[in-house]
Order: structure tokens, then sequence, then C-alpha cells
């Protein structure tokens, strides 16, 4: 029996703090509305804790207890989508490391695509110009018809629009939200060291390796 040429036939992959590095646009933009309203603010190493399920769910995190009320959260949420509807560029850019990942999941002729909790629009966008120089055969930010990650059906959903079964695709991220997602879509959970998560809940999360740098993958992908 001849085996494949590669492990995996596509790679799933996060997008803020595995592909893009976009933590001081979003802490800006959070911020500013809190500030605003007259809620604390937080520093960076903060708001990197706090992203990955979400926009909606960030607000709420940053919010005193006592503003975990949908009649606060909604409207916040609409003014910080405002503001990042004009500032999700000034600073994010992608990791070192990720072109030669890029070019080298091409190379091989991989599949490619984004699972990420950032509204859809967004991610769409960041895709487009911050990505602009590779193609991916899927985009899927989160979408108000389908649970946000690390409920599997938007993982598994992308695995039906690529053609292939979800053991066959290598899913890539930065935080224990993606490792639980690979998990539950019965995909292989890839951990990333440099995004906004430790090591130790990548691995409590199901990771089963993980890897320092972008150019740590390119081994991976083929025998």
């Amino acid at each position: 029996m001849n085996h494949p040429a590669t492990p995996f036939s596509a790679v799933v992959f996060d997008l803020d703090g595995t592909l893009l590095d976009t933590i001081e646009d979003i802490s800006f933009c959070l911020n500013s509305v809190l500030g605003k309203h007259g809620y604390p603010t937080h520093p960076l190493e903060t708001c990197r804790k706090m992203i990955g399920h979400g926009m909606r769910v960030l607000v709420r995190q940053a919010l005193p207890e006592e503003a975990h009320d949908e009649a606060i959260t909604e409207p916040l949420l609409t003014e910080m989508q405002d503001c990042y509807s004009e500032h999700w560029n000034k600073k994010s850019r992608p990791y070192d490391g990720t072109e030669t990942l890029l070019n080298a999941i091409d190379r091989i002729g991989l599949k490619k695509a984004i699972l990420s909790n950032k509204p859809d629009r967004f991610t769409r966008q960041c895709a487009d110009e911050l990505l602009a120089p590779w193609s991916f055969d899927v985009v899927m930010g989160f979408r108000e018809n389908i649970p946000a990650k690390p409920d599997p059906q938007g993982a598994l959903l992308i695995a039906e629009q690529l053609g292939l079964p979800p053991a066959t695709i290598l899913y890539v991220g930065d935080s224990g939200v993606d490792m639980k997602t690979a998990v539950a879509a019965g995909m292989y959970p890839l951990g990333v060291l440099w995004g906004y998560r430790p090591a130790e809940d990548l691995l409590a999360s199901g990771a089963r390796k993980l890897v320092a740098t972008p150019e740590e993958i390119v081994p991976l992908l083929s025998h």
C-alpha cells in the first residue's frame, strides 16, 4: 500500500495569535471604549489573556462584574466594532515565519483554511489584506448561526467544504479554545507558543504537539 506524501491533506489555522499578531489593535479599541465610559482599562498582558472567545466575550470579561449586563455590554460591543473597523490594520501583522510556512503549504499542495472567533467580516478583512499573497480555501470568522469555538461545528463545516475527513486535517492554534476545538472535531491539535497563551494551557486542552516557530511546522507536513 502506498503511503501518502504527507500525513495531512489540509491545515486549518486560528487567526489572532497564530497567523497574525493583532493584540495592539484589539486592546486599543477595547480600552478606548472602556475609558470613554469610565470603566477601568487593561494592560496589554491582561488583554492577551482575555482574547480567544470572540469580541462579545472579550467586552464582557473586560468590564467589572457589576456591569455584566446585556444592556451595557451590547452597546459597548457595537462601539468596539466601530472602532475596530477603523483601527484593525494599524499595527497588526503576520508573525515572523508565517510567510515561510504558508509558502511551504502551497508548495506541498495542501489545502488551507482559517477559523476564528473574530467576527466574520473582520476575519475576512484581515485575511484579504494582511495575508494577501496567499489564497485560503475557506475563511470563516464568527457567524451568529454557528456556535463559537470550542464548539466544533465551524471546524466540521470547514472539513465538509474542503471535502476531507477531519482526521486528515492539522489544526494550528495558540489557545486552549483552539485545542479543544480540534479535539472535538477529530482533527490533529497543534499548539503554537508565539501567541497569546502559555504551553500549559495548550497541553491541558489537548495539544498533541507544541511548536515555537512557524518554520517548525513545515517538517510535520511531509514524511
